[in-house]
């Protein structure tokens, strides 16, 4: 008997190691790595480009923008001990710029900040360095993201093309995954706020591709950072530490992962290591601040805050579109605006969360991070314009799945939230080059017969994508070159973000329904099997 099960098991290890040397064969006879090592370029050449424009807070004193807020977090974390990072002390003013993000953003901070003080003690120097603009000081905080997007970002995408490329011999020809790579690594949206604005969200995104990618994989096993093999929910905790905002595809995760759980042998046994993994990954990371109750709660108290309202900038979600009509902050309390916020992202969110839960797929899970992440932008507490990144990244995973027209319109939606913002931040010519580059991407032929071959109705569609850049041209226009009544400062704004809110509303409930109707070809595809 012993004998029988080794020559079965032989082939079965002999078929595997077959498949993974076709998979990568067919990786590289394709052409994919060289279409990535030049897009990659590309892409590269456009982030330093914008990084040569300006950035969030630049000469704006006192306090400066996003820029000063990560050069001072660096400040604090490289010059201060580590239980002090999120307190209020003399050498660490709160008020100015506090750490406000998840410890693992700390510690990038401190890493960046190490690198820094090499070069230039003078940038991060305690107290004397605020408001430091020098050219070098600049030059050298610019690098740290180029470098972070390049060591984090740019393989994590390469790492999901191998898998879901190479895995998918109908995935199309050389062209399409070319071209499906270029919609990833060129998110003009992602490069805007990262090498202009100034943030670091190709870490978060990166950590967040890792894990996803692993999900695609018909291995159980998957990495933390993403190429180790150790178990997947470490992978799904890890993202959720480094920013808050990450938490928007929590659903999505412990959706997959816990149904995934009960289709094991032993289901309990399965959610217990679950568990166990994502507490035991959370412990690790948090460490500094489990000493005591004060001080974790204090970190937590830092993570959410809850005191600057529901909404504080224009953003093109729920509670700042309706406020217009309802005065949300004067007729409610903040207690109950977190509450309605929460039952009503809660409520977006759940369906999707289900529908993994019951049926859990590898496209299924990609529809849940999206899902997931715009039922978190439409209504959740404090929302900012940068926070459309995350529906984003999903979105140009599934680019390949959406028809073309829906994935075009959602990136330059999502161009036109930020309009304002980026205007504020003098990046108005680079904002106009990515959104031309935008649409020549779509206009190219592999976007094209992608647009063509998801076209039903090609007249109603036509009609909604014209007016869709008509109004869009409007909305440029009228921003650039006309002054808002005094009366209403905002008014510009307020169009710009309704306009928005609307498309992206109806593109969450589109995109549920397409995860929804997985499902069906789920139990199709059982039934099939039944019959066999």
């Amino acid at each position: 008997m012993e004998k029988v099960r080794k020559k079965v098991q032989k082939p079965k290890r002999e078929t595997e190691s077959n498949n993974h040397n076709d998979v990568s064969c067919l990786f590289f006879q394709k052409g994919i790595m060289g279409s990535f090592l030049l897009i990659s370029i590309f892409g590269l050449l456009l982030r330093v480009s914008v990084s040569l424009h300006s950035y969030s807070g630049a000469g704006s004193p006192p306090k400066f923008g996003d820029f000063e807020a990560q050069r001072h977090w660096m400040e604090i974390t490289t010059n201060l001990p580590i239980k002090d990072w999120y307190s209020n002390t003399t050498n660490n003013d709160l008020s100015y710029w506090g750490l406000d993000y998840p410890p693992l953003t700390a510690y990038q901070s401190y890493f960046h900040g190490r690198i820094l003080k090499y070069f230039d003690p003078n940038s991060v120097s305690l107290f004397t360095s605020r408001g430091h603009e020098t050219h070098f000081g600049k030059l050298l905080m610019r690098w740290t993201v180029l470098s972070s997007d390049l060591l984090i970002f740019f393989p994590a995408v390469l790492y999901f093309v191998f898998v879901y490329h190479g895995g998918n011999r109908s995935s199309g020809d050389k062209s399409d995954v070319a071209w499906h790579i270029a919609v990833i690594l060129i998110n003009p949206c992602l490069i805007l706020i990262d090498h202009g604005h100034f943030q670091y969200n190709c870490i978060s995104l990166g950590l967040t591709l890792g894990p996803s990618v692993s999900v695609l994989k018909t291995s159980d096993l998957s990495s933390l950072i993403p190429y180790a093999h150790i178990p997947k929910s470490l992978n799904a905790v890890s993202i959720l530490i480094v920013r808050m905002m990450s938490a928007y595809y929590a659903p999505a995760f412990f959706g997959h992962l816990f149904g995934s759980c009960l289709r094991r042998k032993n289901p309990p046994l399965e959610v217990l290591k679950l568990g166990l993994a994502v507490i035991g990954t959370f412990a690790i990371v948090w460490w500094p601040y489990l000493h005591s109750r004060d001080a974790f709660f204090g970190v937590l108290s830092r993570l959410a805050p809850f005191e600057r309202g529901i909404y504080e900038d224009y953003v093109a979600n729920f509670w700042c579109s309706t406020s217009i009509l309802i005065k949300w902050k004067r007729l409610f309390t903040t207690h109950s605006l977190r509450f309605v916020s929460l039952v009503a992202t809660t409520l977006t969110f759940l369906p999707s969360m289900i529908q993994q839960i019951l049926a859990p797929s590898s496209k299924g899970f990609l529809y849940g991070l999206l899902n997931s992440s715009f039922a978190f932008y439409l209504f959740s507490f404090q929302v900012h314009e940068k926070s459309i990144l995350l529906p984003l990244l999903p979105a140009t995973l599934l680019a390949m799945e959406l028809p073309g027209v829906h994935s075009m319109l959602l990136m330059l939606c999502a161009l036109l939230s930020m309009f304002p913002l980026l205007c504020r931040d003098k990046l108005v010519v680079p904002y106009m080059a990515l959104y031309a580059c935008s649409i020549l991407l779509y206009l190219a032929p592999s976007g094209r017969r992608h647009i063509k071959k998801h076209l039903p109705r090609p007249m109603i569609t036509f009609s909604i994508v014209m007016i869709h850049f008509v109004c869009s041209l409007i909305f440029h226009i009228i921003y650039l070159a006309i002054c808002p009544p005094k009366k209403f400062p905002y008014l510009f704004e307020a169009m710009i973000m309704n306009f928005c809110f609307s498309h992206l509303l109806g593109f969450t409930v589109y995109t549920n329904a397409k995860q929804w109707m997985l499902s069906r070809q789920f139990t199709s595809g059982d039934k099939e099997k039944k019959r066999d």
